[in-house]
């Protein structure tokens, strides 16, 4: 049984990518057999030789939204209060119309309380519903999508020290990004160009595509020392009849599946059978995978190195074997390998 300090490692602050590299495809990538353990040193532009004709790649659509809105507080009796700097971090969009969101400082925000972003738009604390959510509704002449439109920020993740740039708001996108919902990138998908995905078409590989709208959870370290006990914010997923048909019978055929990024990974392995084929379905999931685990649905895994103490980095190691993947992490440190969300990728085959 694995403890949650059993995931931590030492990264230099150097390897944490603050930015993009002008290129997409241009990344490293380190290659993982977990049959093996062995490790192989390639560049992402090579992940066409990887992946078979056979083979079914199945990618999450989900959009960034630019969730992070900064204004100021509105009225209040303490001192100093109107007027003071507060943030909202949007995480989703309910039926009636209301947000969940997160905001700080978050001791001042509470219900009945409102952050202006300009003349046309605030919002209203509704509801405090626990572990830093609470409920909020936009009020004046701006619905949220406009307020969005004009004051919001991609809400690029802690870890990258600088503000927003103007291109930050196609680049912490994937080129193939439909949907509007995440308020993180499901950044293993980052890497693919139009190029490499018409590339793996010509060659017959099939692209499925599914949604899972990330959420802030995504960043939460795992903050409990037995990492069964540590709470996953739910994820709204959608995944269709069309590619539930789709990659049931590619692996029907002796395809593979591979889950671009641990966002598909959850979403397949959230609607498998106990045979491993996937059903359609839509709700949502707050799936925790880490070791010990059994995947049912997928094959093969393109991923980006992750936060030590994460989740994601847990999902890694249950799939490609925890002393192999942490040793793999060790030599990606070593080999100078650029981390996280804007960093290089790991491919687990």
């Amino acid at each position: 049984m694995h403890r949650t300090s059993d995931f931590d490692y030492q990264l230099p602050a150097a390897q944490i990518a603050q930015f993009p590299l002008p290129d997409r495809a241009a990344s490293r990538l380190l290659v993982l057999d977990r049959a093996t353990g062995t490790i192989r040193h390639s560049q992402f532009s090579t992940i066409v030789e990887l992946i078979k004709p056979e083979d079914v790649i199945v990618l999450n659509v989900s959009r960034v939204i630019p969730a992070r809105l900064k204004g100021k507080r509105e009225g209040g009796s303490g001192k100093g209060m109107a007027g003071a700097p507060a943030e909202v971090l949007l995480v989703r969009e309910l039926d009636d119309g209301s947000w969940l969101a997160m905001g700080h400082p978050g001791g001042k925000l509470k219900p009945g309380r409102r952050v202006s972003f300009g003349a046309d738009s605030a919002v209203e604390i509704l509801d405090m519903l626990g572990g830093g959510i609470r409920r909020v509704r936009f009020v004046g002449a701006l619905d949220a999508r406009a307020t969005l439109d004009k004051y919001g920020e991609v809400p690029l993740p802690p870890y990258i020290h600088r503000p927003p740039r103007p291109d930050d708001r196609e680049r912490y996108q994937t080129v193939y990004a439909t949907h509007d919902g995440s308020v993180a990138a499901p950044t293993a998908g980052l890497h693919f160009t139009r190029g490499l995905l018409d590339r793996l078409e010509t060659q017959g590989t099939a692209l499925a595509t599914v949604d899972l709208h990330v959420g802030p959870g995504t960043f939460k370290p795992v903050e409990v020392e037995d990492p069964a006990e540590h709470p996953m914010h739910p994820e709204r997923y959608a995944v269709s009849e069309a590619a539930a048909t789709l990659v049931n019978e590619r692996r029907k055929q002796g395809g593979r599946v591979w889950a671009v990024g641990t966002t598909v990974a959850r979403t397949l392995e959230t609607v498998a059978r106990p045979d491993g084929t996937i059903r359609s379905q839509t709700g949502d999931t707050d799936l925790f995978i880490h070791p010990p685990y059994r995947f049912r649905a997928i094959d093969a895994l393109l991923t980006n190195f992750h936060l030590p103490r994460s989740t994601l980095l847990m999902l890694v190691c249950a799939f490609g074997g925890f002393e192999q993947v942490m040793a793999a992490y060790g030599e990606a440190v070593r080999e100078g390998y650029r981390f996280y969300s804007y960093g290089d990728a790991m491919a687990v085959v």
